[in-house]
């Protein structure tokens, strides 16, 4: 544009105008309410969101070699990006039991539980641990769950005495022995030092440093392992089922 064409619109300003600093804006919680059950303490409360698969399709393909036989080669899954977790009637399910003793642990350590393995696919699972020992895993199924407590990871114990603890201070189970009678799994050959603990709903297995350390568990932490050993809502043996284990949805 021609400089003598040019034109604009003069600013005016109000008598005695004068000029203010605004403040840097601060970061405060959320409020939390009576009624609001998205926090358990300070911490965002689990929910079966933080167990979906943690597959990553940009891990490097993987190669095992079968004792005196082929090399098999596996590739990870797309993760929470490509699938969702187990169904059952349909909706996406996590047994509502690991939820409600993970919350119990969050609450009563003020402490954040870190879920390192929630569901996993059947790629993953493989791609993660391929022995013929892990093709069962409830994993699959949305049946069991690894974690460590931050700050208290060289206390496993104490986790495991709070589990326990559970079943003997939350309805329904005040009362019901077969729930709050805990007993010692001794067997040779496991794959860890402590015997596990279980009762009639759970198996617990504290794995210390240097045990179980698949792909999803390569932290150096002790860490601690639920099963589900009865589904409280059908009263049945929660068991592998490769039917049941490919049931999830593929995006």
């Amino acid at each position: 544009m021609h400089q003598k064409k040019k034109s604009g619109e003069a600013i005016y300003r109000c008598k005695n105008e004068t000029y203010f600093t605004l403040e840097n804006p601060q970061s405060r919680p959320l409020p939390v309410y009576s009624w609001d059950h998205r926090f358990a303490g300070k911490y965002p409360r689990i929910t079966k969101e933080f167990f979906r698969c943690k597959g990553n399709p940009l891990n490097p393909i993987r190669e095992w070699k079968r004792e005196g036989k082929e090399t098999l080669y596996y590739r990870d899954c797309y993760g929470k990006g490509g699938h969702g977790l187990p169904l059952r009637e349909g909706k996406e399910f996590i047994y509502p039991c690991l939820v409600e003793i993970l919350n119990y642990i969050q609450e009563k350590t003020g402490h954040r539980v870190v879920i390192t393995t929630g569901h996993r696919c059947q790629e993953h699972n493989l791609y993660c641990d391929p022995t013929p020992s892990n093709w069962g895993s409830k994993h699959l199924l949305g049946a069991e769950c690894d974690f460590f407590v931050e700050t208290m990871e060289t206390n496993p114990q104490e986790i495991v005495d709070l589990i326990i603890s559970y079943y003997q201070q939350v309805p329904p189970f005040k009362g019901d022995t077969e729930y709050e009678i805990f007993k010692r799994y001794y067997r040779e050959g496991l794959n860890v030092a402590h015997p596990p603990w279980y009762n009639k709903e759970i198996f617990i297995k504290l794995y210390q440093e240097g045990e179980g350390r698949d792909l999803d568990n390569q932290h150096s932490h002790p860490y601690i392992g639920i099963q589900l050993r009865m589904d409280r809502e059908t009263g049945r043996p929660v068991v592998f089922n490769e039917k049941e284990a490919q049931k999830f949805r593929r995006y």
